[in-house]
Parts: C-alpha cells; sequence; structure tokens
C-alpha cells in the first residue's frame, strides 16, 4: 500500500501523465545490444519511449509489461501491445517466447528480483538488465562522510519516498546472477565519457565507477 504523502518529491507512484516521452542516456547502448527484427519484451516498460525507439531502429517486434496506468495508457497513445501488471511473478508468456527480455532501471524496484530475473530467463534467450550502481563511489564517500543514505544514489529523493525498495552493487547482482544459475554476462556496459581517465577506470574497476552499468545475459 502507498501511504498519501504531504510531500511533492515521491517516486513510490511514478505518474507519466505529464511526461508520455522520457528517453534516457542508457537507450542507445541497450538498442546496439539488440539485433534487428528481433521479439523483445521490456518489463517495466514505464511511458513505452525505449519499446518506440526499438520498434523504430531495429524494426523490432515489441511488447511491455507495466505497472502505473498511466504508463499503459502513454504507450497504448504510441500504438504498443502493453499489459498492465507485475514483473516480479510468474509471466504469462511461454518458455523461450522472446529473443530479449529488457529491465531498464527497474530490478531495484520490485518486491522479488529473484523471481523477475529467472523470469526473464525462462521467457528469452538474452536478458539486459540495468540498474544503479549503489557501489557507486560518489555513493561510498556520501554514505562514509555524512552517515546518510546517498541523495545522488536515490536520485535526489530521500530513503522514505523512493521506490528504489532494493539497493544493490554490480557485484551484488553478479552474485544474483551465480545464485540463479544457468545466465552468464556476455558484456558490461555503462554510459559513455568522453573523459579518457573516466573511461580507463570505469573499465578497470567496474563495481567503483559504473553508475548505472548495462548488463547483456545470456541463457547458458
Amino acid at each position: 500500500m502507498i501511504l498519501d504523502n504531504p510531500f511533492h518529491n515521491d517516486n513510490r507512484q511514478y505518474n507519466f501523465t505529464d511526461h508520455p516521452d522520457d528517453y534516457r542516456q542508457e537507450f542507445p547502448i541497450i538498442t546496439n545490444l539488440i539485433s534487428k527484427h528481433s521479439k523483445v519484451i521490456d518489463l517495466g516498460c514505464g511511458n513505452g519511449t525505449l519499446l518506440h525507439h526499438l520498434k523504430k531502429e531495429r524494426n523490432a517486434s515489441v511488447k511491455g509489461v507495466e505497472l502505473t496506468a498511466s504508463g499503459v495508457k502513454a504507450c497504448r497513445k504510441k500504438k504498443l501491445d502493453v499489459t498492465r501488471g507485475r514483473i516480479d511473478k510468474r509471466l504469462p508468456f511461454k518458455d523461450n517466447n522472446f529473443d530479449y527480455a529488457v529491465c531498464n532501471v527497474t530490478i531495484q524496484m520490485v518486491m522479488y528480483p529473484e523471481i523477475l530475473l529467472s523470469e526473464m530467463k525462462r521467457i528469452a534467450r538474452y536478458q539486459i538488465v540495468s540498474f544503479p550502481n549503489f557501489g557507486f563511489y560518489r555513493n561510498r564517500l556520501e554514505l562514509l562522510m555524512r552517515g546518510i543514505m546517498p541523495p545522488h544514489m536515490l536520485f535526489n529523493y530521500h530513503w522514505y519516498n523512493t521506490g528504489h525498495i532494493h539497493q544493490l552493487s554490480l557485484q551484488d547482482f553478479k552474485n544474483l546472477i551465480y545464485t540463479t544459475g544457468g545466465l552468464t554476462i556476455r558484456e558490461l556496459h555503462s554510459v559513455e565519457s568522453n573523459n579518457f581517465c573516466k573511461k580507463f577506470f570505469t573499465l578497470k574497476f567496474p563495481n567503483l565507477f559504473m553508475h548505472i552499468p548495462i548488463l547483456l545475459l545470456e541463457k547458458q
């Protein structure tokens, strides 16, 4: 249950009514990971901007699942095939029904991320997952020096009014992959920086310097 909140700054229940289009910096990377003419499902597809982009740029056959009514409405205005529902339970799709299952910056917001990952493995050959990395160096410094949940990690929300209910690092996610079993990491990406030093350290120490890791997984 989502309680009434006296503050305006609250993202526990997204409302896409005022922003039906929201192009994110991860989209070009995710797009490049997907082959043309593929069958793709976006779990937690929001307003459908990524699906619309994949349909246009990759000529992909796309489908989405989204919890919020405003997100589903925005998707259907884009003429996208989107179902309303939770993504962290048994999904109404056959085994190996898709080439790619995508979950972009959403796995940290569901109640059962391990079920979500298992379902992505069941319904698709490849899985693309991205999330905010709690192990990012700025978060470590803020937690060490200030002793509070880092606002940078929560995208300027607070611990009590954020929908990010599971804070995880890149290494945590790798451990989840191992626990889930049957998955292997094919590629690891992050949003590119033009700074050579930043790029070098990001590649050398990804758990420390990747703000939003983007992983391409494959079912073994």
